[in-house]
């Protein structure tokens, strides 16, 4: 089956190519040579044609002839047989550049459109399985908008991920174990206590939010005052499950209204009951990389090329998180991934190498975990940045976010920008209703393609079979210029997915988006020419069609009215 008209045009030169040296060899142009690796890719400017080759620069060693020369051998022995093709040059030190008759990417429309919600498709995952984690907050408060970025940038990517040909698992690590939960029983007590009319003191390093609070009332509505009488382990540890049972429950339900389903929610402290951080700390010491000093255990980092150890047990016997952590992603590869994605903010940088290095020492390919690295997002509002919530007083969440743009705004910024750049949040034009704003835009042209169905289906036609249509009849330079992005969008899924990068997709769907709008500004689509009308009603649902996968894939809804 044709997944990809570029990747059958690219097949069928490569096969060309090859053709070319067997025949130039039979012919005795060119001596024996064993065929090197090379690639037929689409050049970055088009003015260097839709192909170009590096095969002719490859052979100068074994053919004992300049780049060039190869070249124009090459181009002399091509097959006359090879489809659309127009024209041939040698460029520069001894490129190869095809040019094709420009309605070779017209076979995309009807394959779009015959391939529906498949059209894009490609099989690189080979079926392996793949986790994505992201967000992974703590569970002590709300989440705020680095966190939507990485909600944003996370789904995104798994989605990419999946459509790619992964088996993709999105999971969220809750890190319920440590001090942070510690501090943050501390804290709800002593809420607990100034609503109830007695002294508390919130400890340093606890949290100050008015969510504390509300959680602390919350409880006081439900149980009363009956934890004033019981130990006060007792009460820490039952205001904690409390606490973390309404935190998570509040976490689900704020990325579930942005979008965000989780297959797994991965409990740290179920590593510690399970004995699994035990577990990965005895590996490591049969792998001869832990040491004791000053009754703390260290990890022998320094072997692996880092530049410190690092303290996996203190010498109070506790484990830090790193020893968490690791036996967290030993755990990972334990279920079976053959890769393991994390998405975190840029200020865990220093961890990666060293999480790395634990893997190596116990015995996985540290090259299986990709860290991406996510910069700070600033908000602004009327060219200044927005530093505090005018509901809590603090940062702005999540939930107030979407309140603020919605979420198809929220998350089509979040993903504009790549990951390890800083992105700069524009609220005013986030809310804006006009081509300014970029999502409004790529969602005006799907809404656009709609009305002009709805216009058909009012004269009482219908939308044209693909097998029916002759399609050669798109021959303006704005329809043309469509159907060649149209073309592009399963190269393009392929290289968000290589990259983990799904700004290429909001930059390539903006793109068909003003393509669309060029050639709607410029030609009708229903004519008087009823052959005419159905390439173009064709065209039309192809261009749907590719509008709406590419939505999909970044949690964006494609609007069939605005």
């Amino acid at each position: 089956m044709v997944i990809s008209v570029v990747e059958e045009m690219r097949l069928a030169l490569e096969k060309a190519l090859v053709e070319a040296v067997r025949k130039a060899v039979e012919v005795k142009e060119l001596p024996p040579v064993e065929l090197p690796g090379f690639v037929v890719e689409v050049p970055r400017e088009r003015e260097h044609g839709d192909f170009a080759t590096n095969l002719a620069m490859l052979l100068p060693r074994q053919a004992r002839m300049a780049p060039r020369k190869i070249a124009e051998v090459l181009i002399q022995n091509l097959p006359h047989s090879t489809r659309w093709l127009e024209k041939v040059e040698v460029a520069g030190p001894g490129f190869i550049n095809f040019i094709l008759d420009p309605r070779w990417v017209l076979e995309a429309v009807p394959l779009a459109v015959n391939r529906q919600a498949d059209y894009g498709r490609v099989q690189l995952g080979e079926n392996k399985k793949v986790q994505v984690e992201f967000v992974s907050a703590n569970p002590t408060g709300l989440l705020h908008m680095g966190n939507a970025r990485g909600a944003a940038l996370g789904d995104s990517i798994a989605s990419i991920l999946a459509f790619a040909g992964w088996q993709v698992t999105r999971e969220y690590y809750i890190n319920d174990a440590g001090n942070q939960i510690e501090n943050f029983a501390l804290s709800v007590e002593a809420r607990y206590f100034e609503l109830l009319g007695l002294e508390g003191e919130v400890p340093e390093g606890g949290y100050h939010g008015q969510d504390i609070i509300d959680t602390a009332r919350r409880y006081i509505e439900e149980h009363g005052d009956k934890l004033l009488k019981v130990d006060r382990r007792v009460r820490l540890e039952t205001l904690a499950q409390y606490a973390l049972a309404e935190k998570i429950e509040g976490i689900k339900k704020a990325l579930a209204d942005f979008g965000v389903v989780y297959d797994v929610w991965f409990s740290e402290q179920s590593l510690h009951d399970a004995g699994k951080v035990d577990e990965a700390i005895q590996r490591l010491r049969e792998r001869d990389f832990l040491y004791e000093h000053e009754g703390a255990l260290w990890f022998r980092a320094t072997s692996l090329g880092l530049e410190k150890d690092e303290v996996l047990v203190r010498n109070n016997g506790l484990p830090t998180y790193f020893a968490a952590d690791i036996a967290y992603h030993m755990d990972k590869f334990n279920r079976g991934f053959d890769r393991v994605i994390n998405i975190w903010g840029a200020d865990h940088h220093g961890h990666v190498a060293r999480l790395k290095s634990a893997l190596q020492a116990l015995g996985y390919d540290p090259d299986t975990l990709q860290v991406l690295l996510m910069q700070l997002v600033r908000l602004f509002s009327g060219g200044e940045i927005v530093r505090m919530s005018k509901r809590t007083g603090q940062f702005i969440t999540l939930e107030e976010l979407v309140d603020e743009v919605g979420l198809d705004a929220a998350r089509y910024f979040f993903i504009m920008r790549s990951a390890d750049s800083h992105l700069d949040f524009d609220l005013d034009l986030a809310r804006t209703q006009s081509n300014d704003n970029p999502v409004y835009y790529v969602q005006y042209a799907h809404a656009r393609i709609c009305s002009i169905f709805r216009q058909l289906k009012e004269q009482g036609r219908q939308a044209p079979n693909p097998k029916d249509v002759d399609i050669e009849l798109l021959r303006e330079e704005a329809e043309l210029a469509l159907a060649r992005r149209l073309a592009d969008f399963p190269e393009e899924v392929a290289l968000a997915a290589r990259q983990l990068a799904p700004h290429r997709l909001t930059r390539y769907v903006h793109e068909v988006a003003g393509l669309l709008h060029s050639f709607y500004n410029i030609h009708r689509v229903i004519t008087d020419d009823v052959t005419l009308t159905d390439a173009r009603l064709l065209l039309m649902e192809a261009t749907k069609v590719v509008l709406r996968n590419a939505l999909a894939l970044l949690g964006v809804k494609a609007p069939e009215k605005m």
